[in-house]
């Protein structure tokens, strides 16, 4: 079974250079794979808007072109208050990322905004942050949200996972 039709999925990191494009062209390549690319939208964005416009970090790009997957065309942005509206499932990278998008939901949002490995895997963990390491740090994070992207898209085509109402997961 595919998940519904049109499942939208926002991926969030700090500044949308590093962990959440890898997330946003993982979980597409994924769900590729898997001949279910046009039952979703998915997207990614940053809590802050220091790199507006900016491709991602040329690790983060190294990485993904490593594995078959090219993120160069993506431009960081920040969350916006319609994104609360517009998508089912808001996936922060870290508990800080969050908090903060806690703090900027809108009382009626329909996002349910949750930390991304809880909510793929079930287990409580984060996605560090890479961008002040070296290489090791990028092909670690791609190797945490390959697995996650593989587990949330498992969940999502069994249908175990609602997603839609305001939640969060910071536990």
């Amino acid at each position: 079974m595919i998940a519904k039709a049109h499942t939208s999925i926002l991926f969030v990191c700090l500044g949308n250079i590093c962990r959440s494009p890898l997330a946003e062209g993982v979980f597409r390549a994924v769900v590729a794979a898997r001949g279910a690319e046009n039952a979703y939208l998915i997207d990614s964005a940053g809590t802050g808007g220091w790199h507006h416009g900016s491709a991602p970090d040329p690790r983060s790009i190294a990485i993904a072109a490593s594995h078959g997957i090219d993120i160069s065309a993506q431009q960081a942005r920040k969350i916006v208050p319609e994104d609360f509206h517009r998508f089912d499932l808001i996936l922060g990278m870290d508990r800080s990322n969050v908090e903060d998008l806690e703090a900027l939901a809108p009382a009626d949002a329909k996002a349910r905004v949750l930390l991304f490995l809880d909510f793929a895997e079930g287990a409580s963990g984060e996605v560090p942050d890479p961008y002040y390491g070296g290489v090791d740090g990028f092909s670690a994070v791609y190797r945490m949200v390959r697995q996650a992207s593989e587990r949330l898209a498992d969940r999502l085509e069994r249908g175990s996972a609602p997603v839609s109402g305001h939640t969060s997961s910071t536990t």
